[in-house]
């Protein structure tokens, strides 16, 4: 269940677009049923490195194929994504 370079072009359009908004994970679940897709804090992801950064969010691939997920950067294991929306300064 392998990403396909123009999937990743449409995702990096969703979250990089400059109307994007927290929102965007319902949009990404429409328009890739196939993919799990979790939103989480920048906290939770302190530690991990972004595959993408976009202006207002981060970007993980989870390879979820064998028993446990895991992240990863190769999107040929790519079986979901992590979306995690970066902190506004108030």
């Amino acid at each position: 269940m392998a990403l396909s370079a123009e999937e990743l072009s449409e995702i990096g359009a969703l979250l990089g677009a400059p109307e994007a908004d927290p929102q965007i994970v319902a949009e990404l679940r429409r328009q890739f049923p196939k993919l799990s897709l979790t939103r989480c804090d920048a906290s939770d992801m302190a530690d991990e490195t972004a595959f993408r950064e976009y202006p207002l969010f981060d970007l993980y691939l989870v390879d979820g194929m064998e028993h446990c997920w895991k992240l990863t950067s190769d999107p040929a294991r790519a079986t979901g994504l992590v979306v995690v929306p970066h902190r506004l300064a108030a």
